[in-house]
């Protein structure tokens, strides 16, 4: 008696992999970030803006940003804390930008 065993699909994709793909776009990227800094941590601002810069490719960030490789990874590793400069030039270098908005009374 044989078993057959069945190969995966080959469609399938990884949850990571399909994350970089819809943060590519600068749209989901920027409500991405926008739900992160609603969560008030910055560990998950950064975690989330590593997914972003992850997705857009650190190395043409790099370039676009004019900061240096290793500068990009140590900004956006677990213990950076970027400035807001930095932090302003890695996101006009993925086409986003930082904002301010009023915040909205519980009471209304």
């Amino acid at each position: 008696m044989t078993i057959k065993r069945e190969k995966k699909s080959k469609t399938s994709i990884s949850y990571r992999d399909g994350l970089l793909k819809d943060l590519k776009d600068p749209g989901e990227a920027a409500a991405y970030l926008n739900a992160a800094l609603e969560d008030g941590s910055q560990e998950i601002f950064m975690l989330a803006l590593r997914d972003v810069a992850d997705a857009a490719g650190i190395s043409d960030l790099s370039i676009k940003s004019g900061l240096n490789r290793e500068n990009m990874y140590r900004i956006l590793s677990e213990k950076g804390n970027p400035k807001l400069g930095s932090l302003s030039v890695i996101l006009e270098s993925m086409g986003l930008k930082l904002a301010v908005e009023v915040k909205k009374s519980k009471a209304a």
